[in-house]
């Protein structure tokens, strides 16, 4: 890999993208190996697996995560610029959500194939994540 590349996790399942008002409550329904649950003042937007979304949502389904292998110090710079480039430059849409410790990017499932191509040909190494155990 190049120097500032990195190595990035395919997390199996597909999640969906689900817009609540900004006063509800989180739902006993958001569940998932993945989930991300973000207020603001306009509102609640919750990532979570698709399959538990109840029907009659504004919801977009059909997305899948790739997550940035190790834990990123606070002070990393450029990372998530390294990897949007070359989607960009794809013409690849992603939603970028950051932990803690790591950045996750999400692609549409359609585009996985050609989101692994851009992100190698920049330098990047894409294998899929090891089971949960």
């Amino acid at each position: 890999m190049k120097p500032h590349a990195h190595r990035l996790l395919v997390l199996a399942g597909e999640l969906a993208v689900v817009r609540l008002p900004a006063e509800a409550t989180v739902p006993s329904w958001v569940r998932g190996a993945f989930t991300s649950i973000t207020r603001t003042a306009g509102e609640l937007s919750i990532v979570c697996s698709a399959g538990c979304v109840p029907a009659g949502l504004r919801a977009e389904s059909g997305w899948v995560a790739l997550r940035v292998a190790g834990a990123l110090e606070f002070s990393a710079t450029g990372v998530l610029a390294s990897l949007a480039a070359p989607l960009a430059e794809a013409r690849i849409p992603l939603l970028a959500i950051a932990t803690f410790d790591t950045d996750y990017l999400l692609v549409r499932r359609e585009s996985l194939a050609a989101a692994t191509t851009a992100l190698m040909a920049a330098g990047h190494a894409v294998d899929a994540a090891p089971p949960l155990p």
